[in-house]
């Protein structure tokens, strides 16, 4: 088969300055996956009230709540299917229908839970239905994220590869920032028994109809350079993408799952379970962790862009071991800190959020370890499984090692900041020729 990209024949085209064309392609996948992520983490923030709508009011409180989580974390566990069937038509007929069909598929199910009828008025048809659009939701973000990554990255030169995905990457996580304002703006705006009555629904009406948006502008976008120039030379993967990846890519395969284990660390400890941590640990008040949540994400987005240039400037494996550094110091710099002085949660906070940014490196990393033919499906595999697995059992690894010691947030990141030093030593001598451009084979 063969495997190598178009850009291995046109180097003027991999040299080339970035265009405007690819700053507008740019800039409407990055607010696309915005909205999408934006979609698909609202739910977070309104488990409580929906625990209570979507289920028996005698309920116990534990139960509903454990119920309600599970809906959430359906969404997750039907990440891999989804992203390996559209990963599978992403390689075999387009990045582009699969790209613009991914976002469809977040937008229907998010306007669709707006509307739904609660338990008192549907019965237990409520939360079958419920489970069903976080079904969706699910399957629509796993095709969403690896196809974006794909999508940009065969889209710009191969210098700014780095960049691009950094400004995507940086896009996703501005959709948690979205979520967490528009969660806030409501809780604020509403008493708690409007929010219970109606206003619930309205994040997810608003992000559905946003969604819609973000479907027209990707209209506008065109099919990737390098998937236009398979097609025209008959060089499309035959048979099935993925028999091919797990037959000849264990490399990147491996490669690409032990840093989406680091990228699950960075995102689900230090930006999701951080602020509930920190009221637990240290008695932080809610208003104020959320509030330097806030501004930990938005440092998390631009340090995402950072660590994307700095992959196309220094490589990647040099960018990965600062990012990974980073991380781990930024990460004890906040336990250890807010430990001894409470009151500095906020700045602490901001330098873990750039630390985090060492996601930004990833996408950049996986879009080489594949070919071209078989990119989607290899990246799309690697990466929703590693999160499905390393994603979901992180909460319980952290809580059980909380037990032992307060610091045991931190302890986890660094471990994985040490995982990802070594993947990055790999990319610096074994994997350097390999992971070199995107003409990885």
């Amino acid at each position: 088969m063969e495997t190598h990209s178009s850009l291995e024949n046109q180097p003027s085209l991999a040299q080339r300055p970035l265009s405007a064309q690819d700053v507008r392609t740019l800039g409407l996948a990055a607010l696309g996956g915005a909205l999408e992520f934006y979609d698909f983490i609202i739910f977070v923030f309104f488990t409580a009230v929906i625990g209570e709508l979507f289920f028996p009011a005698d309920t116990p409180e534990w139960l509903r709540q454990l119920q309600a989580f599970g809906l959430f974390a359906a969404g997750y566990l039907v990440r891999p299917l989804g992203g390996i069937v559209m990963a599978h038509f992403g390689d075999r007929g387009g990045r582009k229908r699969m790209f613009a069909l991914s976002v469809f598929m977040m937008a229907v199910p998010t306007l669709l839970i707006g509307s739904l009828p609660t338990y008192a008025t549907a019965g237990y048809a409520a939360p079958l239905l419920l489970l069903l659009m976080r079904m969706m939701q699910g399957a629509a973000v796993g095709g969403e994220v690896p196809g974006a990554w794909v999508f940009v990255s065969e889209h710009v030169p191969e210098r700014r590869v780095g960049l691009a995905c950094g400004i995507l990457t940086a896009g996703l996580t501005f959709g948690i920032l979205l979520g967490s304002l528009m969660a806030t703006a409501i809780n604020v705006l509403y008493t708690p028994a409007q929010v219970k009555d109606f206003a619930w629904r309205i994040p997810f009406l608003v992000g559905g109809v946003f969604g819609f948006f973000a479907v027209y502008l990707r209209r506008w976008l065109a099919e990737t350079p390098v998937f236009e120039q398979m097609r025209q030379r008959k060089a499309l993967v035959q048979g099935l993408p993925l028999k091919e990846v797990l037959r000849g890519h264990g490399t990147g395969v491996g490669v690409s799952m032990l840093i989406t284990w680091l990228l699950t660390a960075a995102i689900v400890v230090v930006i999701l379970m951080t602020p509930t941590l920190m009221q637990k640990l240290h008695g932080i008040a809610p208003a104020l962790a959320l509030r330097a949540n806030s501004l930990a994400t938005l440092s998390l987005t631009l340090g995402a862009v950072l660590f994307g240039l700095a992959v196309d400037r220094f490589g990647a494996g040099w960018a990965l071991a600062a990012g990974s550094l980073l991380l781990s110091v930024t990460t004890y710099l906040l336990y250890v800190g807010v430990g001894a002085r409470p009151e500095h949660l906020a700045p602490l906070y901001v330098l873990a959020g750039l630390g985090a940014g060492v996601v930004g490196v990833v996408p950049s990393v996986m879009v080489r370890a594949f070919p071209a033919p078989v990119r989607f499906s290899g990246l799309s595999f690697s990466y929703n499984m590693a999160y499905a697995i390393f994603g979901g059992v992180t909460p319980l690894v952290v809580t059980l090692m909380i037990q032992v010691s307060p610091l045991a947030p931190a302890h986890y990141v660094a471990a994985l900041g040490a995982v990802g030093l070594a993947v990055a030593l790999y990319l610096l001598t074994a994997g350097r020729e390999r992971f070199a451009s995107m003409r990885a084979s």
